[in-house]
């Protein structure tokens, strides 16, 4: 993957953000990805509005990936705890996965959660029945905490139930 660059996302990029997320984690676009929820989900993934209370949060960050310019990737991390930060909305561009970027996504989240949040430790959600993406997690020093939440729908949905992933930082 040729160079990247990261920055903190503004409320002036919410316009951007919110159609990479969905064509990498909802409907046709998703599946041209080695991972998406395009199978188990239907809805929209995040709104606008979800996005910009996110950036707005001082305890929050999205971190967005450039290359040549466009923007090609993001992820989320947030203080939950004195030393626990959170990663979620790992987004890379559909026809990008597999290229490195996501690795590189997770590495600078899990710099940024020491640097700004002074996290030693940082958690996740993933829906149980993705187990190539939990694997993929596990290969970067993730493992499961026994732990498990409830994915946020009502009425629930047991099969999409998520499994709590940790790792030290």
């Amino acid at each position: 993957m040729s160079e990247i660059a990261f920055r903190a996302a503004t409320l002036d990029d919410v316009a951007a953000l919110h159609p990479l997320i969905e064509r990498a984690y909802r409907g046709e676009t998703a599946k041209a990805g080695w991972t998406h929820e395009a199978d188990l989900l239907f809805d929209t993934r995040t709104s606008a509005e979800e996005l910009s209370a996110l950036i707005a949060d001082p305890d929050r960050l999205i971190l967005m990936a450039h290359r040549h310019g466009a923007l090609v990737g993001c992820v989320q991390v947030a203080r939950v705890g004195d030393d626990l930060a959170y990663l979620g909305m790992l987004t890379v561009e559909p026809t990008l996965q597999a290229s490195g970027l996501g690795r590189r996504l997770l590495d600078a989240a899990e710099s940024e959660a020491v640097a700004r949040f002074a996290a030693r430790r940082m958690e996740m959600t993933v829906i149980h029945r993705r187990a190539e993406l939990i694997a993929w997690y596990e290969r970067r020093g993730y493992r499961h905490t026994g732990e498990t939440r409830p994915f946020p729908v009502a009425p629930p949905r047991p099969e999409l139930d998520f499994v709590v992933l940790e790792k030290g930082l």
